[in-house]
């Protein structure tokens, strides 16, 4: 049918669904008037990109008010930022996987209650590449850990769930599609890594801590790049997990600053 799922039973016996850190509510809001004829999403990092692509889509849209400033629909919180243009949703959801996990929850649920149908979820922003020209785009096929695994691992009570990090390849090559109509991005499809820090984890140098030599990073770097990687973050794998149980239909962007 094309809807948003959730897996939780105990929602439904729930009186009401607060969507806590996005100052949302299934009684203080109605949600399908607001949300339900939603088709993209697109998510990233930071509060003040979100709200200038917000701006940018508005422009792009043709919408009235192109422009203007944009309202913050989380503005009672100050965990996310959330924007809306037209069929578009624009969306902060912090940095790390416990930051963008939280968001994606309250996300779902608010495109479940909303009763969306076909919605495209697609994650914008920056990353570390690896042996490709900087000021590329990485569109990921597959989502891995610090192991080159498809899998994000999480604790759930005291057990650990495996759960595949596949994304959809055809609005993957559908991006790539499009990737071809602007020439000052080359545009690829590789693999994300994914780790929980952004020092240690991806081999930097330059923490307060480091426990390797610039040899084992660069020996370590190889291995990624010869599995697949081809750009280094820090959420990928919880998205990729998240949009795949949930039905939606998900892609990650990432731009090689360096």
């Amino acid at each position: 049918s094309g809807l948003v799922l959730v897996k939780n039973p105990h929602l439904d016996l729930m009186e009401e669904d607060i969507l806590y850190h996005l100052d949302l509510g299934t009684k203080t809001h109605n949600l399908p008037a607001m949300f339900g004829d939603i088709k993209f999403v697109c998510v990233g990092g930071s509060p003040n990109r979100m709200r200038a692509f917000a701006q940018f889509m508005q422009r792009e849209l043709g919408l009235a008010g192109a422009g203007e400033d944009v309202a913050d629909i989380c503005a009672g919180s100050d965990r996310y930022a959330m924007y809306r243009v037209g069929p578009v949703l624009s969306i902060s959801h912090g940095m790390g996987i416990p930051s963008i996990s939280i968001m994606l929850h309250e996300l779902i649920k608010l495109l479940h209650h909303a009763k969306c149908r076909d919605v495209t979820i697609i994650r914008i922003g920056t990353s570390g590449g690896l042996g490709i020209k900087a000021g590329s785009v990485v569109i990921t096929d597959t989502a891995v850990d610090s192991s080159f695994q498809p899998r994000f691992e999480q604790v759930v009570l005291d057990n650990v769930v495996v759960r595949s990090t596949e994304l959809d390849k055809d609005l993957a090559e559908e991006l790539l599609a499009c990737s071809r109509d602007i020439p000052d991005f080359p545009t690829l499809i590789g693999h994300t890594m994914c780790t929980y820090d952004f020092y240690e984890g991806q081999g930097r140098l330059d923490g307060a801590l480091c426990s390797f030599s610039s040899e084992k990073k660069l020996e370590y770097l190889r291995r990624a790049y010869d599995a697949g990687v081809r750009n280094i973050e820090m959420e990928s794998t919880a998205f990729a997990a998240l949009c795949g149980l949930c039905g939606l239909k998900g892609e990650s962007c990432r731009f090689h600053l360096l």
